[in-house]
């Protein structure tokens, strides 16, 4: 079997309001207060203090996805892999779960004055800049598929959706945003 970072990422379209992220180095971490802050001081990102909320330091991200749960992001030439080792070697007395997930997902930038518009053609969730400011974060559903939806700017999002489920979101977002809208 290929190395996950050998792995071809999926052809994803670009439009005026969508293009396809890098590939990027992730992580899935479990772990109490404790692991939070040892893992931070290896990770060189600080994890959000806030529920829903992602930290970012430089190119790395750290995402709150629950209680214990985190979503780390570093540019693909950072592998996984080493960051995993060197956060398993550092927590090795704390109970923790350091997980590369980078071959499971993509992520694509949806952006522009009709972001979220187009976002909330398939997604529940009240995308008001009020309600969903700049910095939340949330697993959600697109439709059929399980997103990781983040605010990176006031007319940003990122979306982190597994490999297989690529297509069916991008194309799903083409559709909404070729279909006219009613204005009240």
């Amino acid at each position: 079997m290929p190395e996950p970072a050998a792995r071809s990422a999926p052809s994803l379209p670009i439009a005026e309001w969508m293009a396809p992220l890098p590939p990027a180095s992730r992580l899935i971490f479990h772990g109490g207060d404790d692991a939070r802050k040892a893992a931070a001081a290896v990770f060189k990102a600080p994890f959000p203090e806030e529920a829903c909320r992602a930290s970012v330091s430089g190119a790395r991200a750290c995402l709150w996805l629950g209680p214990d749960e985190f979503l780390l992001l570093a540019p693909a030439e950072e592998s996984a892999a080493a960051i995993a080792a060197s956060v398993d070697a550092a927590l090795a007395a704390i109970p923790h779960s350091c997980v590369d997930v980078s071959h499971r997902q993509v992520g694509v930038e949806i952006f522009g004055p009709q972001a979220a518009p187009i976002l909330n053609g398939a997604c529940p969730l009240d995308l008001d800049e009020a309600q969903f400011p700049v910095g939340a974060c949330t697993r959600t559903v697109f439709a059929k598929a399980e997103i990781v939806l983040w605010r990176t700017r006031p007319d940003a999002f990122r979306i982190e959706v597994w490999r297989s489920f690529s297509g069916y979101v991008t194309e799903l977002l083409t559709e909404i945003a070729r279909t006219p809208r009613i204005s009240a």
